[in-house]
């Protein structure tokens, strides 16, 4: 009986999404509706993203223009985004929101990739466990006759295959991301 890995390959697919995701909420000094995605907003007690509650539009390179569809929700979101840490200030003018990103020191850039590569390091690490999950799976079914000596070492090496291959993917979206944080 040879181990199942689709299951494994799920999991390390979905970390790799989940920090594709966590890349698009690190603000770089362009205008991205992404940075937007982990602030709740108090809509009628019921923690809501802005992005369901108001048109988001980014006008020009720097600048986010979000206008709720609700007018009596403008001062919430305005309160959501100030407490929030993307480090922006919202500018309110009774219509709409406006969020002006400014262009990143040099110190600021370095700060971002150490936190791309610090948010990498940690999908690296799911992965990895990941990893020892199967391979603790096929020594256990190796222990209980289940699968051979050797389809177990197959199968580690399938394993570790999978394991290189969503490792480098990571590598590839941290490369991507510092290339993206160094353009601006």
């Amino acid at each position: 009986m040879k181990l199942e890995l689709k299951e494994f390959e799920t999991k390390m697919s979905k970390t790799v999404s989940v920090y594709e995701e966590e890349l698009q909420t690190v603000r770089c000094g362009r205008a991205n509706p992404a940075v937007l995605n982990k602030i709740l907003v108090d809509y009628y007690g019921t923690p809501t993203q802005i992005s369901q509650m108001a048109e988001i539009k980014s006008p020009d390179p720097r600048t986010l223009v979000i206008s709720p569809w609700d007018a009596t929700t403008l001062k919430s979101i305005d309160r959501a985004i100030s407490a929030s840490d993307i480090g922006i200030q919202p500018q309110n003018d009774g219509k709409v929101i406006r969020l002006s990103f400014p262009q990143p020191t040099e110190e600021r850039r370095k700060e971002l990739t150490k936190k791309v590569a610090k948010m990498g390091e940690e999908a690296k690490i799911s992965i990895r466990n990941i990893r020892r999950d199967a391979n603790d799976k096929a020594k256990d079914m190796k222990k209980n006759s289940e699968m051979t000596e050797n389809e177990q070492k197959i199968s580690e090496k399938e394993v570790q295959d999978l394991t290189d291959k969503y490792i480098k993917a990571v590598d590839d979206a941290i490369a991507k991301k510092n290339k993206e944080i160094m353009e601006i």
